[in-house]
């Protein structure tokens, strides 16, 4: 089969989804053509019905023209591949295939999507897979009476003890912004690409543990009222 010969399956996995794609329309035209031909259709008649279709076809699949340049575009520059992990202007989700036409992903809650070539290639996107390493973003809140070194040691402390953080670049806290009600600090990891969810998660929980054993308090939203 087209996937089984030895010099297909040595190309990237992309390109040869890509091809399998053109193939298949490539040969079901070569098809039709044989049938007409073992009918008795004149081919001088045949060729001017495939002119006058495919004029008529283009016209009204300019859209589809516009989504295979897309695909070729995608298959020349690899913006991302299948099996990275990508996000669009309206979706994110991991790249399952990238045909002539359509480029399919699935979504984290395992719905298919399925975007014309031409959006993706026109649009920006980002691919979460580029790299084996990613940093992680956490912002937490304090009170204002709160012992700003403390907090710092607390929260570097809880980042080296996760062991799927990674040591280089170092774990980074610092006093982020003073927010209405709250000391708002920012805490910034690396960490695999793999490993994100997790550390995002155990962070969360563990911070607010260790805040409870330490007395730093997390504190609500406070609006002061003043009536004349």
């Amino acid at each position: 089969s087209f996937e089984k010969t030895k010099k297909i399956q040595r190309l990237d996995r992309t390109v040869r989804a890509f091809l399998k794609s053109a193939m298949n329309i490539v040969l079901k035209t070569l098809l039709i053509v044989v049938v007409a031909s073992i009918l008795g259709v004149p081919m001088s008649t045949f060729v001017a019905i495939i002119t006058a279709a495919s004029l008529a076809i283009g016209l009204a699949l300019q859209g589809g023209l516009t989504n295979i340049a897309g695909g070729i575009i995608i298959l020349c520059f690899k913006p991302f591949e299948i099996g990275d992990f990508i996000e669009t202007s309206s979706y994110s989700g991991t790249v399952v295939d990238i045909g002539l036409i359509y480029t399919t992903i699935n979504t984290p809650d395992n719905k298919r999507v399925v975007i014309p070539n031409g959006t993706v290639s026109n649009a920006s996107v980002v691919d979460y897979s580029a790299y084996e390493t990613r940093r992680l973003d956490l912002e937490l809140s304090v009170a204002y009476d709160s012992d700003i070194d403390m907090v710092k040691e607390t929260l570097l402390s809880l980042a080296n003890a996760h062991e799927l953080v990674l040591k280089d670049p170092a774990p980074f806290v610092r006093l982020g912004t003073h927010g209405d009600s709250a000391l708002i600090f920012k805490l910034r990891v690396w960490v695999k690409n793999e490993d994100y969810w997790t550390v995002n998660f155990d962070l969360l929980e563990a911070s607010k543990k260790v805040f409870d054993k330490r007395g730093i308090e997390i504190p609500f939203p406070q609006l002061d009222v003043h009536q004349k």
